[in-house]
């Protein structure tokens, strides 16, 4: 059911359903976070996998060699 709220010299429509967007916002920037914290995590993980299969082949020189340009 909808009803009419004034604010100052306005009126606002808003559902008793919450009516504010506000809960959505906030769960929507907790699952970016969220995504960005595992996307860290997974390419954390990948490089520590990658220098630990290294020293495990017997290598001693395991450092990451960036290209000259």
């Amino acid at each position: 059911m909808m009803r009419t709220v004034a604010i100052g010299n306005r009126s606002r429509r808003e559902s008793d359903d919450g009516g504010s967007r506000r809960g959505t916002l906030i769960g929507l920037l907790v699952a970016v976070v969220m995504l960005a914290v595992g996307l860290w995590l997974a390419h954390d993980l990948t490089a520590a996998s990658k220098m630990q299969d290294c020293l495990m082949s017997g290598r001693t020189n395991c450092n990451v060699i960036e290209p000259a340009r």
